[in-house]
């Protein structure tokens, strides 16, 4: 059999052989930024469960609760599934703080490239901080709202409206849940959006060096 011919070598730019392809190891981070990574998971995760499930309730789960046949059945099924839910938002609230206040600590890292980004960086520390405030409060608010009644069962026309027969301090406590939930709503999708200016600026910023 007749040997392959060789496949010819690559040519050089102007006399110069080309360059060597860039090591990958620097595409891994280092140990020293793996907790600031570790926390920017821990940030976007608990983002998703707590945006995520107040879109739910608001948006799906309220309105179908009309579907419900017994006022007081919809109040006890409201109430149970948010008890449940309530778990999920308690861990997701601990992570996302303890993942920016990991994350912001790093004062040599990308956060802190430029005025800009020190700027959204306590823009966020605002933003977070609603997150919490809100979310804690309309937690306490539901709290109350389902110790109105055995069960949880408050009459409910739907997830979010009292019946004419609720208690009148049940139906103020909804009200001020909902209103509540409708600002923590607010404070998760501004936190979106300073996460996504903050992240095109750190880029920019390491770009730049």
């Amino acid at each position: 059999m007749a040997n392959l011919p060789s496949l010819p070598s690559l040519p050089s730019l102007g006399g110069r052989s080309l360059p060597a392809p860039p090591d990958p190891s620097g595409l891994v981070p280092s140990r020293k930024r793996l907790p600031a990574l570790a926390g920017q998971v821990a940030q976007e995760a608990a983002l998703a469960a707590l945006l995520g499930g107040n879109l739910f309730g608001r948006v799906a789960m309220h309105p179908a609760l009309a579907g419900v046949s017994d006022k007081a059945e919809r109040g006890k099924v409201l109430n149970r599934a948010w008890r449940r839910y309530g778990s999920v938002n308690s861990l997701a609230l601990t992570g996302l703080v303890a993942g920016w206040a990991s994350a912001r600590t790093d004062e040599r890292g990308p956060l802190w490239t430029s005025r800009r980004c020190r700027t959204l960086v306590r823009a966020k520390d605002v933003t977070v901080g609603a997150v919490v405030i809100t979310g804690l409060a309309s937690a306490v608010g539901g709290i109350g709202f389902a110790q109105q009644a055995p069960d949880g069962a408050v009459p409910m026309d739907t997830g979010s409206e009292p019946a004419a027969e609720t208690p009148p301090r049940a139906a103020t406590l909804k009200r001020a849940v909902n209103l509540l939930g409708g600002l923590n709503l607010a404070a998760e999708l501004s936190l979106v959006a300073v996460n996504g200016l903050l992240a095109r600026s750190t880029s920019r910023g390491l770009l730049a060096r």
